[in-house]
């Protein structure tokens, strides 16, 4: 029999080995309640992070063998790395060390079970290089690196306590049966970084005596608060028994895994419908979807909403959900997570969503500046809430001073304010949209068709709200829009130009182009210039198992090698995005031949914030290369927009069509990979669907 529901193991990635510094992006783990880093050698940790108490990138538990750097032997080490923990192996000499990290469930720790095998009996001095510059921030975590600060440390019960100026924040640290020293580099107080450096806070030191062709183990334990005596009791209790904490961490993320699939679960408030079927590619890119969705759920104490989904981790912008990412995977919260879905929702309308790109949790406050897309975002956030929950009275309730119908209508117009001598929209400059394309600014083709989706949107919220002449003043001003959009079209090139502010017109062969104008305006296009859309991205952006963001034949394509949105990769919802794309613009074979390349690259953990294409860097395994954190590329090793793939085998591959009153019907295409395919319960509103591969939508209650 198929399976329906994935476990750990059906999320593994495949095994990395690598070298020190080798072009690898090291993986995260999570308990949802904190994350960590899981680095190169067999024991380093980094961003240690359990809000409050954060960090930065800090590294500790850096591992020395009988004295010697472990990096310094120069062997190589594989990762192998699961929902639930990282193992890691090598082989030196006559030894065999294997250790397996986790977040631990329920706990501010981390923890690392150590096993140390030898060929011949032999005493092996296991060392680890301790570190932390534990904080707590008394604001929000503003920077995409978290707050961190020089931190006092001293010997205690055989493990080290470091703690901030202020005594608000504390990382206890030590090895099972093993000692702790100070450093002796530098007095407690003065314990900083360096240039360039990490920095040496104390030692931790165990004697293993290994039997030949035996195993002798140790644990390492790193446990945060913000007292030293909450610090200390979770350290206590998760060193009494790691191997323990192991297999609590298999059980909790098999628990997370299976909740997410199945109706009137305690973990969220709504379920994923289950995918039945005998295609293993589709199969392994919805799992995938799923779990780098339910990866970014956030439960620590002190969070301001109760619940909330991150960005992006282990390294960057700790407890901040961008507006833009999360409605990426904008059907997957509404059908996981409904009520905290509800709950987000409310708290942007309280704020000002055309001054930030996001909030934190820790605070509720606004982190970064404005982004241009999140008037498009929050329209599709509500819009997807309100047609699969059916919670029509949403759009009644009231926000601060207006409805939440009355924000939507808001937003659809907001563009009106933001031309100039154009009919278009002008979205500003490089940090307002991709960042790193210095030419994609201004009066960009997507959000302007975007805008005409959106007031079509808008309409029938309208609708639903008894508001026609608001309805028809919105579809008006959609129609009236529309020409404005498509004739910055280039004929024959299947892109579009974006005006500049001193009248010029810059061509711009960027994939949200593509995307956005194919999945929001695709059916006012003529035959001819779809055809010319697809034709554009198999020639320019498309590879074997990813895509490129920015065609390599764009100018603009020598500005930056950011992965994200430049020549030499892609951000994980583009791919995604341009599958839908590719099916409303009437190419869904092109769709089809592409999905088993894009399921190799679900081999490396939830995706990333970035995956190079083959031509920049060679991929791992068949699966295009997750890339790194380092500068340049500053790209995090998962982000939360996975979520986008979700929707591609909901909305594209089935072809569920879900409108605003909650009819549902499909006409898509998996029937090419899978005519046996079936979506199982499917909720909208208070019904549950199976959807079939060739279109039939049955009703539980049928």
């Amino acid at each position: 029999m198929l399976p329906l529901i994935p476990t750990v193991d059906d999320l593994a990635a495949d095994p990395v080995t690598h070298h020190y510094d080798d072009m690898i992006a090291p993986s995260g783990l999570t308990n949802m309640l904190g994350t960590v880093r899981v680095d190169h050698d067999l024991t380093a940790v980094s961003a240690v992070q359990f809000p409050p108490v954060s960090q930065g990138l800090t590294q500790t538990a850096v591992l020395f063998v009988d004295g010697r750097l472990f990096a310094s032997y120069g062997v190589p080490v594989t990762h192998e790395w699961r929902p639930d923990r990282v193992v890691r192996r090598a082989v030196l000499g006559e030894l065999t060390i294997e250790t397996t990290t986790v977040c631990v469930p329920g706990s501010q720790a981390v923890a690392i079970d150590i096993a140390v095998s030898s060929s011949v009996a032999r005493s092996v001095v296991i060392g680890l290089s301790a570190a932390a510059r534990v904080t707590r921030s008394a604001s929000a975590w503003l920077d995409a690196e978290s707050p961190s600060e020089p931190d006092a440390v001293a010997v205690a019960d055989g493990a080290l306590e470091f703690s901030s100026a202020d005594a608000g924040a504390w990382s206890v640290q030590g090895l099972l049966g093993g000692t702790a020293a100070l450093s002796g580099v530098a007095e407690s107080e003065e314990f900083d970084l360096g240039i360039g450096g990490n920095g040496r806070g104390g030692d931790l030191t165990v004697t293993l005596e290994v039997p030949a062709g035996g195993t002798a183990r140790t644990s390492y334990v790193q446990a945060v608060g913000t007292t030293a005596s909450a610090a200390r009791a979770t350290y206590a209790s998760v060193v009494a028994d790691v191997p323990a904490d192991v297999a609590a961490s298999e059980e909790f993320w098999n628990r997370q895994l299976s909740a997410a699939f199945t109706p009137g679960n305690g973990e969220f408030s709504g379920s994923l419908p289950v995918l039945e079927t005998a295609s293993e590619p589709l199969r392994r890119i919805y799992w995938w979807a799923a779990l780098g969705v339910i990866w970014f759920r956030r439960d620590y104490e002190g969070n301001v909403l109760g619940r909330s989904y991150d960005t992006l981790m282990p390294n960057y912008w700790g407890t901040t959900t961008f507006i833009w990412d999360y409605s990426l995977s904008s059907i997957s919260h509404a059908l996981l997570d409904p009520a905290e879905m509800r709950n987000q929702l409310r708290h942007w309308i309280s704020l000002d969503i055309h001054s930030h790109f996001g909030t934190s949790s820790l605070t509720g406050g606004p982190v970064g500046r404005w982004y241009s897309v999140n008037d498009y975002a929050m329209i599709r956030l509500v819009h997807d809430y309100v047609r699969l929950t059916g919670d029509v009275e949403f759009l009644s309730e009231r926000v601060g001073d207006t409805t939440v119908g009355e924000s939507v209508q808001e937003w659809a117009t907001a563009w009106k304010a933001l031309r100039r001598d154009t009919d278009l929209a002008d979205y500003g400059e490089i940090d307002n949209l991709l960042e790193c394309v210095s030419s994609y600014t201004h009066e960009v083709a997507s959000l302007n068709a975007a805008n005409v989706w959106s007031m079509r949107t808008a309409a029938s919220l309208a609708d639903l709200q008894g508001s026609s002449s608001e309805a028809t003043a919105l579809r008006a001003s959609a129609s009236e829009l529309l020409p404005s959009v498509v004739a910055r079209y280039l004929p024959g090139e299947g892109v579009f130009s974006a005006g500049q502010p001193d009248g010029t017109q810059l061509a711009v062969r960027h994939c949200y182009d593509f995307s956005v104008v194919g999945t929001t305006i695709a059916d006012d296009l003529t035959p001819a210039v779809r055809a010319e859309m697809v034709e554009f991205f198999q020639r320019e952006l498309q590879t074997d198992n990813w895509m490129r963001a920015l065609s390599p034949w764009d100018p603009d394509a020598s500005y930056s090698v950011r992965p994200d949105h430049q020549w030499n990769g892609a951000y994980p919802a583009w791919p995604a995005d341009a599958g839908r794309a590719l099916a409303a613009l009437g190419a869904p074979g092109v769709l089809l031949d592409w999905l088993p390349g894009l399921a190799q690259t679900a081999n490396q953990g939830p995706m990333g914030q970035a995956h190079f294409v083959e031509e920049a860097v060679p991929g791992i395994n068949g699966g295009a290369r997750k890339a790194p954190p380092q500068l340049p590329y500053i790209i995090d090793w998962a982000c939360s927009s996975s979520g986008a793939w979700i929707e591609l085998v909901i909305e594209a591959l089935f072809g569920v069509s879900v409108t605003t009153d909650g009819t549902v019907t499909a006409a898509g295409c998996v029937a090419g990979i899978d005519p046996s395919a079936v979506l199982r319960g499917l909720r909208v509103g208070g019904e549950s669907y199976d959807v079939h591969a060739d279109g039939r939508v049955v009703a539980a209650s049928a």
